[in-house]
């Protein structure tokens, strides 16, 4: 039996093949393109595995997917593949319709033709599970209730409006063609592995260089969090036991403001590695807002823990205080994917945002 992920050297998708392997003897066929997310550092302890089959490529190439559908025959796709930063998408729109649009219509149309050529069984008990986002629902008032399956779609932002396309995309090879497809939608993933241009991940590693730590406008947007290894649980939940054609919100029941988030980390960090120049909130600045920032996301995730029983394990003080502990324990995987390319990105996207106090 086997698997294909694709994006599985990024960083919610590594840490599903690792989460997944973890005990686990069904082999994994990993498509990664290796942009500057990915990262097969993250995927190191699977080296010599032979569970374990990475293959560098787009999921765009049609013969490429073509060929590892026909040679491997997985019983499912588990599809992470996307450009995923909201301000990456502000100042370089096209790679997220090339990958998140054009992409993933590539790989359903491979997916079809290969199933077309199944046996009915194999056929049957096949199923493409498409990972997607709580930001394709737009943003929401402070005391509006949180997403729902039904909520309609409302992107503000490229990154989004691409997801959106692709959700569309899934759900129509579902209904014209019959595909076997699950979907998920999940809020702000954090963890281990993480690339620190999000949040999270970048106030930790800037607080520990002495840089400052920048949050746009007044801090006060709200996110459901939800710690990357509970969302690969829910993952391994909807591939197993979802209904084919469904989608499952996967939220962690953490609704927090970004400005919280931030002095939780500094706290964690003065317990943890203080700093001989003083308490880490010092370095808080807050900077221009970036164009059209949703003030606010909330995932209800009551369909799946009502239909398929799953809950988080991790709350946000025990989530937190792992991915600080990681980080902290991984200096050398932090300074390799701080690279000159990564530095540019900081400079682009930073540079311009004065601070407002």
């Amino acid at each position: 039996m086997t698997l294909l992920v694709t994006g599985g050297a990024g960083f919610i998708g590594s840490n599903f093949v690792l989460d997944w392997l973890d005990g686990r003897d069904e082999r994994v066929v990993n498509l990664d393109a290796l942009t500057y997310a990915g990262n097969l550092r993250n995927l190191a302890s699977l080296d010599g595995d032979a569970r374990h089959v990475f293959v560098r490529g787009d999921i765009g190439d049609r013969a490429l997917l073509d060929r590892l559908l026909a040679e491997h025959r997985p019983r499912a796709v588990v599809h992470f593949a996307a450009e995923s930063h909201v301000d990456r998408s502000i100042l370089g729109p096209g790679a997220f319709i090339k990958t998140n649009i054009e992409g993933t219509y590539t790989l359903l149309e491979a997916v079809r033709t290969h199933l077309a050529a199944l046996p009915a069984g194999e056929r049957e008990a096949f199923r493409f599970c498409h990972v997607s986002t709580d930001e394709v629902y737009g943003s929401l008032a402070p005391d509006a209730p949180a997403f729902t399956e039904t909520h309609p779609f409302e992107p503000n932002s490229p990154y989004s409006a691409s997801k959106a396309a692709s959700d569309h995309l899934v759900r129509a090879w579902h209904h014209t063609y019959g595909l076997p497809v699950l979907t998920t939608n999940c809020s702000n993933n954090y963890g281990p592995y993480h690339f620190p241009e999000k949040l999270i991940p970048l106030m930790i590693v800037n607080a520990l260089a002495g840089k400052p730590l920048p949050i746009y406008g007044d801090g006060l947007q709200v996110r459901d969090w939800l710690y990357v290894r509970d969302h690969c649980s829910a993952i391994r939940t909807v591939l197993e036991r979802g209904r084919v054609g469904e989608t499952y919100n996967v939220g962690g029941w953490n609704e927090k403001p970004n400005r919280e988030i931030v002095l939780t980390i500094c706290a964690l960090l003065d317990e943890l590695q203080p700093s001989p120049e003083g308490p880490y909130t010092r370095l808080i600045t807050h900077v221009k807002d970036r164009p059209g920032h949703d003030r606010r996301y909330a995932i209800d995730a009551r369909k799946i823990e009502r239909e398929l029983g799953w809950r988080p394990a991790e709350t946000f003080d025990s989530g937190i205080r792992k991915t600080v502990a990681w980080y902290l324990a991984n200096g050398d995987w932090v300074r390799e994917v701080q690279s000159g390319g990564y530095r540019d990105w900081v400079q682009a996207n930073y540079a311009q945002r004065a601070a407002t106090a």
